[in-house]
């Protein structure tokens, strides 16, 4: 029996789904992107016990290159190490002007507070960023909005996301206003992408749940055989 023509578009779809994803899952860094997310930290504090700030510094700048060059050197997805070394530098730049270790982890302590901020607000005013973000990313719009339930498991996923990054605020904040720089990178590390593969599995559970729904009402397309 030949495939008819929505049986094919609906094959098409999925693949496209699939691709989609795989691509959002490079640009995120892959497998190599825990231990290329953790290393600058981590050499920096080594480094810094060891010969002091600016060794620690140039140490974590020459890692994050060190990282650029060799996705680069792979062919791989370049946007997550540029990103890390711009990161690095504005920290390192941060850390070297006001002479304090613990400043390097300063705009990372700020940026987990913005993080919480914006997606507590999104929620407040009913754009979901966990919804937004993953059906831009899927391409599926925002026919989710529609639905009240749908917005509802998006809502749960964006404030997962909210408590995640006020977590880091918190304990990060301490731990710089108590001066301990060690106690900090192991903070970063350790709150880093564990605590968001939490937030990512909330994220998901929100879609699959979402689109059983939107199928149910009619608003999505059911998944053709």
């Amino acid at each position: 029996m030949q495939t008819t023509s929505p049986q094919k578009a609906a094959i098409d779809m999925q693949a496209a789904d699939q691709r989609r994803k795989k691509s959002a899952l490079e640009q995120a860094g892959g497998t190599r992107g825990v231990v290329y997310s953790a290393l600058p930290a981590l050499v920096f504090v080594v480094a810094n016990n060891a010969r002091g700030l600016e060794v620690g510094i140039l140490a974590a700048l020459l890692v994050a290159v060190g990282i650029a060059v060799e996705r680069l050197a792979r062919s791989e997805s370049i946007q997550p190490a540029l990103g890390g070394v711009l990161g690095v530098a504005i920290a390192a730049g941060i850390s070297w002007y006001t002479g304090s270790a613990k400043d390097f982890f300063l705009i990372g302590i700020w940026a987990s507070l913005a993080g919480a901020v914006a997606f507590t607000v999104s929620v407040l005013l009913r754009w979901p960023l966990a919804g937004l973000i993953w059906n831009a990313t899927t391409g599926k719009g925002t026919v989710w909005r529609a639905d009240k339930r749908s917005r509802i498991y998006y809502d749960i996923a964006t404030l997962v996301l909210a408590a995640i990054f006020g977590a880091r605020f918190a304990v990060q904040q301490y731990l710089y206003q108590a001066d301990e720089v060690d106690s900090l990178g192991f903070a970063k590390i350790a709150m880093g992408y564990p605590l968001l593969a939490v937030g990512l599995l909330a994220v998901a559970w929100a879609a699959r749940a979402s689109d059983k729904r939107l199928k149910a009402v009619g608003l999505l397309p059911a998944k053709r055989t």
